[in-house]
């Protein structure tokens, strides 16, 4: 069965850096785009990146307060989607997940089939 694993959460302080792995496993993971979201407490869950099936694309949300600082990439190899943040914020406390897109990229959920779990990223002032 599809399976999509998050790690590399955790708590770091303002102006620090996390890398958030999303291991697949149960599908020919290099096939799909994949999307990272993400949920505050509160608030809605939210689009912040997506990479196509060869890595040569990628998408990111067209929200001023994330723009520039995270980077979507993916290794086919170890069926691995990342999203590195760095110069993270206090607001980009939030519970973060991946999903495997049904087709094209896109920013809106029903573009996405399967979620993980999501890991938890809170960051200090």
């Amino acid at each position: 069965q599809v399976q999509l694993v998050e790690s590399g959460g955790g708590l770091v302080q303002a102006g620090g850096s996390l890398r958030l792995s999303c291991a697949a496993s149960g599908f020919t993971f290099r096939m799909y785009a994949m999307g990272w979201f993400r949920q505050a407490p509160g608030k809605e869950r939210e689009f912040v990146a997506a990479i196509a099936w060869t890595g040569e694309s990628t998408f990111y949300t067209d929200s001023d307060s994330m723009k520039g600082r995270f980077t979507i990439s993916r290794d086919n190899a170890k069926n691995t989607v990342y999203l590195q943040m760095n110069s993270l914020k206090p607001e980009d406390t939030a519970v973060y997940f991946c999903a495997r897109g049904r087709g094209a990229m896109g920013s809106t959920e029903n573009l996405y089939d399967y979620w993980g779990q999501g890991t938890q990223v809170t960051v200090s002032s």
